[in-house]
């Protein structure tokens, strides 16, 4: 046993390499963790300056200087231009019929002037949310106590539309017209309508140019409506004034491209719009307040620039790409609405669209909610592997209130990212509130996505329900 011990250590010398035999084995066997390392510390720093980015981007878009990006408001004008010149600085190229902006008309026709004025019981309502004038309103005012079911002439009439037989009118706005007509034959001095029933954007929708009436003509909500419905009420005290204005509202799409002059060619969008300080009343404050909208929609604004910032600088060749920055989205989805109607491709070679709306604000508890799954056979595949460690909530419909919808209905693949709506049309939707490692987050599933697609064919499109739920804004 005592003999073995060198015997074992001549063979191991024997054997033993050469230093510089060693020296070169070593350094080969440290190589790949040397480039382990170089590759995680460029990421880290690539992932800095994409966050440096991201906190730019939101906290110019959602500041006070921009007052909330109302659709066709100054401040969109800013936001336009910011978002213009940021594509045009990663390389982008035009794609709108003026450079990078594509305009629309969001609205043409009436609304109310600023001389508008109801007054019920001394208490000042606001026009476009407790009331609206009929499109066949006089310009003139009246005024009176008025007891409720007494209509009586020189007196302003309440007329209870649950009341009317509606079937004697080809349609509500027939009905309107011709009681206030018959009113006013009768010698009342304004009319007020109240359980309608409709929706204001119904009402809002039959304000166009057209011949005005002999006497005012109000239509009022359902709150106003209880109110002038109140068995108990001994009479009203009513001072208003109408007037209608005309108004031509436009919104401006921002669209750039990377043309490698492949056949098919991938959506990414975003809407920039926001509420501006409440004017169209689809804020959840009363009164004149700024919402700022960093969540709804800068950050998903931001993203999309960073994503073609990557994609630009990528090898990723076998899709164009086109990003648009949509307006309208908060009326009626209107700016998604037109460039799927007057696309500067041809929708028939787009792959598939990707919608970014509010996704600053991801709370690892709720993970990142994705719709559209249903919309192409292959999503589930491809989103199996490209998100990782994050928890995410699934929806199948192609269908909901955001901008892929327009999409999805030219039989296109798309799929909707969001996170919490925490201060979803609050003035609270602040840069400060934003968490910009899971807006990150957000931004490399769908990079992964993207970069998993790349080498498949055009993505096959499916019909899904139109309902979604847990998800939609």
């Amino acid at each position: 046993m005592w003999h073995e011990i060198p015997c074992r250590c001549r063979v191991i010398c024997n054997f033993a390499p050469h230093p510089k035999q060693f020296a070169v084995k070593k350094i080969t066997w440290l190589l790949p963790m040397v480039v382990s390392t170089l590759f995680v510390n460029a990421q880290r720093k690539t992932d800095r300056k994409t966050l440096t980015n991201l906190q730019m981007h939101i906290a110019y878009l959602s500041s006070d200087k921009l007052e909330g990006r109302r659709t066709g408001a100054p401040g969109e004008k800013l936001a336009a231009d910011y978002i213009s010149e940021q594509m045009r600085q990663i390389g982008l190229s035009p794609k709108g019929t003026a450079d990078f902006l594509q305009s629309f008309t969001v609205k043409e026709g009436l609304e109310p002037a600023a001389s508008c004025n109801f007054e019920l019981n001394h208490k000042l309502l606001e026009a476009g949310t407790h009331y609206i004038p009929l499109p066949f309103t006089a310009t003139k005012s009246a005024k009176g106590e008025v007891l409720p079911q007494a209509n009586e002439p020189d007196n302003i009439w309440l007329i209870n539309v649950a009341d009317i037989d509606s079937t004697k009118y080809k349609s509500r706005l027939e009905l309107y017209r011709k009681e206030t007509a018959t009113a006013a034959q009768s010698g009342a001095t304004a009319v007020i309508f109240y359980n309608g029933g409709e929706s204001s954007d119904l009402i809002n929708s039959w304000l166009v140019q057209t011949a005005a009436g002999a006497i005012p003509a109000i239509w009022v909500d359902k709150d106003i409506s209880k109110v002038l419905d109140d068995e108990n009420a001994n009479s009203f005290l009513i001072q208003l004034h109408t007037e209608l204005k005309p108004v031509k509202r436009t919104g401006i799409n921002v669209i750039g491209y990377i043309d490698n002059n492949a056949e098919h060619t991938i959506i990414v969008g975003a809407h920039y719009d926001h509420l501006g300080f409440g004017e169209d009343n689809n804020g959840l404050t009363k009164g004149h307040v700024l919402y700022h909208g960093a969540n709804d929609n800068a950050s998903g604004i931001a993203a999309m620039l960073e994503i073609a910032r990557q994609l630009k600088a990528s090898k990723l060749r076998h899709n164009n790409y086109l990003f648009v920055a949509f307006s309208g989205n908060e009326q009626g989805l209107s700016g998604s609405k037109y460039l799927a109607a007057n696309s500067p491709v041809d929708l028939s070679t787009v792959n598939y669209m990707i919608n970014l709306d509010m996704i600053g604000r991801l709370n690892p508890a709720n993970g990142i909610q994705i719709a559209g799954v249903g919309t192409s056979p292959t999503w589930t595949q491809l989103l199996n592997g490209a998100v990782k460690d994050t928890k995410v909530v699934y929806n199948t419909s192609g269908i909901g209130p955001s901008d892929h919808t327009a999409f999805y209905r030219k039989n296109i693949p798309v799929l909707f990212f969001c996170t919490d709506r925490e201060d979803f049309h609050q003035p609270g939707d602040v840069a400060d509130k934003i968490n910009y490692e899971g807006t990150l987050t957000v931004m490399k599933v769908v990079y992964d996505l993207i970069d998993k697609a790349d080498n498949l064919q055009k993505l096959a499109f499916s019909a899904t329900p139109d309902t979604l739920s847990g998800v939609t804004k």
